[in-house]
């Protein structure tokens, strides 16, 4: 049987192999464009990385002149750091101060007694005060577990509960304040304050009271009405009624009370340790009692006038003399008498700039057994308090007065912890031998631009020293010039095509190296890569004389340079081609010594602007910025590589379109011939069977 053969399927004739000999010939365009493409590609990716190295020199040396540069970092250190830490601001004073921490500021966290692992806590409103912060809600009973997950969803930034284990099967339940100060107590209030006298978190207690003018020696005769910025004096007050005094003023032996007898006051100044607390409360309780009036007595007095007797006469004889009548003046009858004076106890607080305000009396807290009314004086309601003055007004009234005293309402709430953790109170510390109270650990308002960190109590005074941070100011000019030199190789490697300024890369890869070979020369013919390697060299050993008194004016100045390794004579080829090089003893010691020089020398304001607009840093960011920026160098290069691609991609299609219509015509063409070659197969096969008789081979 004769072998079958499809045209374009089987080989018979090798009529591929002559198609893929002339497509070879015809795809050299193809290739040759392809080629043309990669090499784009491969100059845009180096023009990519050309940028990212620029922006990163950039960045390097903006930070060496902004704003945030690190030549005015500042540290802290701490003779203490157990105690007191601090954290300098960059604007802070180079200075050494002493600190003494008296206590630190704490929080309220208050323990609760032993709790069974399964304790409910009963449904009710559970209120809780931190301060002027407010936490309430509705619990509707359940385990304690699920109550401290409430209270903590709702604690956020105020409040804190925990279960912490005592015992086997045990727990106890503490809730913390997360503010500190004494100021911000934890207060229990509605269901929350029975709960927690039921389970031992607080207790009742009493009143921590501190009593004053308990001696007459303490009272002064009222302040003069008269004498009141803004005299108010009530109209109750009448021509003749005897002045105010203290004078009958008086301790009652058998009661102990104060005794104000009618038309009497006093002044009692407040001693000055009590007004530095601003939570303290001034308390005292007062009764009146009627007494003989004293207006029918003042009356007479002042309507009773002395009997002058008749002036008399002389006779003699028959002649008789009159006495002249006498010319002494007697005082007027007063027109209209003096009327009673009631209801008028009055109490004032004294001001500390002259004025007086009047306490109001109506509405007080009366005591059901003895009758007697309780003034409370709130120091922070009455803030510029300096005295209080009782004026007893009334002419049938006296007034009794209990013991004045004064107490601290944050801590006299009437309940006290009973396992407490920690209670509420304000940092104390010394500074320079100033006692100063804040409420936080932080206190960045006594040493301007410095934050205090306040950790324990000293046991020695702490010393703190705020000094320039030279290390973050080394590191930021070592970065510098690394990145430097890392734009200038590349710049090198771009622009020439010879492979020892590979090799003089030590600090490369063998990966870097072999990357940096496919794009050794890429751009050697073009000069903006020249220009910009000798700009930046210019710009590196220039002079900078940012003031008449300025020592630092260059960058050799400070151990940077191309020759700072100290190499002299022969050829250092690394030196000649610009890259910077470091003498790290130099350079410490110009930091030790010149830093705010350094930081001028980089960046500094010509003209008195407030703008940096000379210095190192502020022209290499120049020359950098026309490279990197949009539609600087950089971008233009690319750009340009851009319409080439495209004009290469479009070219690869129009060329692969051809070879496909090419490659398609030569197989029609050579499957035809197959198809011819094989029918003239076929007809000599038959020509051969009839002249073999009919047999088949």
């Amino acid at each position: 049987m004769a072998e079958i053969a499809i045209p374009g399927v089987s080989d018979k004739y090798k009529t591929n192999d002559y198609i893929d000999a002339l497509m070879k010939k015809e795809r050299i365009p193809l290739t040759r464009e392809q080629e043309s493409l990669d090499r784009y590609k491969e100059q845009q990716g180096a023009w990519r990385g050309m940028n990212q190295k620029m922006s990163a020199l950039r960045d390097s040396t903006k930070t060496l002149y902004s704003f945030e540069n690190p030549f005015n970092n500042k540290l802290a250190n701490s003779s203490d750091e157990r105690a007191i830490t601090a954290d300098p601001g960059r604007e802070a004073s180079l200075e050494s101060f002493k600190v003494d921490v008296i206590q630190e500021a704490t929080a309220d966290r208050f323990l609760s007694g032993e709790l069974d692992k399964n304790s409910k806590v009963p449904k009710g409103t559970y209120t809780f005060e931190v301060g002027e912060k407010k936490i309430s809600f509705n619990w509707k009973g359940g385990k304690v577990t699920d109550f401290v997950n409430s209270l903590n969803k709702r604690g956020s930034n105020t409040l804190k509960a925990s279960l912490v284990g005592v015992s086997n099967g045990k727990s106890a339940l503490s809730i913390e304040s997360l503010k500190t100060g004494e100021d911000n107590l934890l207060v229990f209030k509605d269901d929350a304050l029975t709960y927690a006298l039921e389970n031992k978190i607080i207790e009742k207690s009493k009143k921590d009271v501190t009593t004053f003018g308990e001696s007459i020696t303490e009272f002064e005769n009222p302040i003069d009405e008269e004498s009141l910025a803004n005299p108010k004096i009530p109209e109750v007050e009448q021509k003749g009624m005897p002045p105010l005094t203290k004078t009958f003023v008086e301790f009652d032996k058998d009661t102990g009370k104060l005794v104000v007898p009618p038309r009497s006051g006093f002044t009692l100044n407040i001693p000055e340790e009590f007004l530095e607390t601003k939570s303290e409360v001034f308390e005292f309780s007062y009764s009146t009692q009627q007494v003989e009036d004293l207006t029918e007595e003042l009356n007479i007095k002042r309507t009773t006038r002395p009997e002058l007797p008749e002036a008399g006469d002389a006779t003699f004889e028959t002649i008789t003399v009159l006495n002249e009548q006498s010319e002494t003046d007697l005082p007027p009858v007063p027109l209209d008498p003096l009327t009673p004076i009631s209801g008028h106890e009055d109490f004032y607080v004294h001001n500390k700039d002259g004025s007086e305000v009047q306490i109001p009396t109506a509405g007080l807290r009366i005591d059901e057994e003895s009758g007697e009314k309780t003034v409370a004086l709130p120091l922070k309601n009455y803030p510029d308090l300096e005295s209080i003055v009782v004026r007893n007004r009334n002419t049938g009234t006296q007034i009794n007065i209990s013991q004045f005293s004064t107490y601290d309402e944050k801590k006299n709430l009437g309940y006290a912890p009973v396992n407490p953790s920690s209670v509420a109170q304000d940092a104390i510390i010394k500074y320079e031998g100033i006692t100063i109270t804040r409420p936080t650990n932080k206190i960045d308002d006594v040493v301007p631009h410095v934050t205090l960190n306040v950790k324990a109590p000293t046991k020695e005074t702490a010393t703190i020293d705020i000094t320039s941070d030279k290390e973050s100011a080394k590191n930021s000019l070592i970065e510098f010039v690394g990145r430097y030199n890392q734009v200038l190789a590349e710049m090198t490697i771009l622009s020439e095509n010879k492979p020892e300024v590979i090799e003089e890369l030590d600090y490369l890869s063998d990966a870097e190296k072999e990357e940096a070979e496919k794009k050794l020369g890429m751009f050697q013919n073009d000069f903006s890569l020249t220009n910009g390697k000798s700009s930046l060299r210019a710009i590196t050993t220039a002079n900078y004389r940012w003031s008449d008194e300025a020592t630092i004016t260059m960058l050799n100045q400070i151990g940077i340079s191309s020759r700072a390794s100290g190499s002299t004579g022969g050829y250092v080829a690394g030196q000649m081609r610009g890259y910077l090089e470091i003498d790290e003893k130099k350079l410490d010691s110009a930091l030790d010594e010149h830093i705010d020089e350094i930081k001028n020398l980089f960046g500094y304001d010509s003209d008195g602007d407030l703008v940096v607009d000379s210095g190192i840093g502020y022209a290499i960011d120049k020359q950098l910025t026309s490279w990197v920026q949009s539609g600087g160098i950089i971008a233009s290069k690319n750009s340009g590589i851009d319409t080439k691609i495209k004009a290469s991609e479009a070219n690869i299609r129009r060329l692969e379109g051809q070879l496909s219509s090419k490659e398609a015509k030569l197989r029609n063409k050579y499957g035809q011939m197959e198809g011819t070659l094989n029918n003239l197969n076929a007809q000599s096969s038959t020509i051969k069977s009839f002249a073999n008789g009919g047999k088949a081979e």
